[in-house]
């Protein structure tokens, strides 16, 4: 049973940075893609960042240069590092697996592709 587990939102000021970190079990991590992705009240989930199990990357242009995602394969961990954080990035996170599959990176951020979800942990950064 594939279970996906995230941690680490909380409210920060404009500026601030957050470490979220996504805990997966129940099938092959290093074989999997992975994603981070993010939804506000009334809009669509939107891909933030994606990373293949060869660690190739792909950002959304909105956080491009402030958005950091790594994983510990040994820890079974997905990692998204917020640096410089606006009000805009105001969302509910969700980090997204699709086991034993590397998805090209021009799909990284497509959320049709990815199999799995974790319940999602809130980031609220205010002015």
């Amino acid at each position: 049973q594939v279970k996906l587990v995230e941690s680490g939102g909380g409210s920060v000021q404009s500026g601030g940075s957050l470490r979220l970190s996504c805990v997966a079990s129940g099938y092959t991590y290093n074989s999997a893609s992975m994603g981070w992705f993010r939804q506000t009240p009334g809009k669509e989930r939107e891909g933030v960042a994606g990373i293949d199990s060869y660690g190739n990357t792909r950002y959304a242009d909105f956080v491009k240069g402030r958005f950091t995602i790594s994983q510990d394969n040994a820890k079974n961990t997905l990692y998204l590092q917020m640096n410089n954080l606006n009000p805009e990035d105001t969302a509910m996170y969700y980090c997204a697996s699709r086991p034993s599959v590397n998805l090209l990176q021009r799909v990284l951020l497509s959320k049709e592709q990815y199999h799995y979800w974790g319940q999602g942990t809130q980031v609220t950064v205010s002015s």
